[in-house]
């Protein structure tokens, strides 16, 4: 069966009909996890971009290659002074953080 652009759905109206409304307590625990797969993912690519292994970044920052995959793979909550150290000492960057 063929869909047509009538069948379609934003991505805002996809996240309500699978994780309700904004506000609810099922979407905000989605927002919170994907806020944490975005996170993993930047330390990620920033350490592969200055060619670091995950054992050498936990070395700068003064933690473990288990710590720093686990945090990659978005299977760990992360300390802001850990990740305050990981930004700063392991990948050489700022953190700045904001509200909204």
């Amino acid at each position: 069966m063929k869909k047509t652009n009538k069948d379609l759905i934003s991505f805002a109206d996809h996240l309500t009909n699978q994780y309700g409304e904004p506000g609810t307590a099922t979407r905000e625990k989605y927002e919170e996890e994907f806020e944490a797969f975005k996170l993993g993912i930047m330390i990620q690519e920033l350490r592969k971009e200055q060619g670091l292994t995950q054992q050498e970044l936990a070395d700068k920052c003064g933690t473990t290659k288990n710590y720093i995959s686990r945090i990659e793979n978005n299977a760990s909550d992360i300390r802001l002074s850990t990740l305050m150290r990981i930004v700063r000492d392991g990948l050489g960057g700022h953190l700045r953080l904001s509200v909204s």
